[in-house]
């Protein structure tokens, strides 16, 4: 089975009522060669935001995404496409670092009618690194941390979804074997429509506000 291991990056909000919108898409695709498990393949898309066009500054300072590379691209109901295609026909798990990145794509797919059907086997990979290290519930290790604790090199600029997925990968490829993965379909999801805030430094990233309204009640 392919792992597919995924990172979004949104633009950034900082004030309540701001909207957060995916901008760009990048994964890697983890897979068995000779028995061992390597990342194989990439894939990186930058997303035309459609509900606020014009990057903020601050969206682009922390990401590094330019207006122009948004503008050349396109909407996110063509780059889903294009990935679902690219992850392939052969069955996957679906992987993301935390819950974030999951209920900002399953959001945004909703609320633009994007079909949903192929995000499917998702599982979380820092959950899984805390269960395997038996961490507290509420020690949930960022990306930089957890690649520092397993002495791996983190590699590209931080808050880009190509390069932070390769490193979540790199993360993968080294407790492969410990790591245990669930298959699931999203509606099996609970925890889907709860609330999450988080902030980075000095920037604030909201885009789940209001999450629930998009879900059937018996999910709640």
């Amino acid at each position: 089975m392919t792992i597919i291991v995924y990172d979004l990056e949104m633009t950034v909000r900082r004030k309540k009522g701001q909207i957060a919108e995916i901008i760009e898409i990048g994964a890697a695709k983890v897979g068995l060669v000779n028995g061992a498990p390597q990342i194989i393949e990439t894939f990186q898309s930058f997303v035309k935001p459609v509900i606020v066009p014009q990057l903020t500054a601050d969206t682009t300072t922390f990401t590094g995404i330019t207006q122009d590379d948004v503008n050349g691209a396109g909407p996110l109901t063509q780059v889903t496409r294009d990935f679902s295609e690219w992850i392939g026909t052969e069955e996957y798990y679906l992987c993301a670092w935390g819950p974030d990145d999951l209920r900002q794509l399953v959001q945004e797919c909703r609320q633009h009618q994007i079909s949903t059907d192929w995000i499917v086997n998702h599982n979380n990979l820092q959950k899984m690194l805390s269960k395997v290290y038996k961490l507290e519930k509420h020690q949930q290790m960022g990306l930089k941390p957890a690649l520092e604790m397993l002495e791996i090199p983190f590699s590209g600029s931080h808050h880009r979804a190509m390069d932070d997925a390769i490193n979540t990968a790199q993360i993968l490829v080294k407790l492969y074997d410990q790591f245990q993965f669930r298959t699931n379909m999203l509606s099996d999801d609970t925890h889907i429509d709860s609330e999450i805030v988080y902030k980075t430094d000095h920037y604030e990233n909201l885009p789940f506000a209001g999450l629930s309204n998009l879900f059937p009640e018996q999910h709640k």
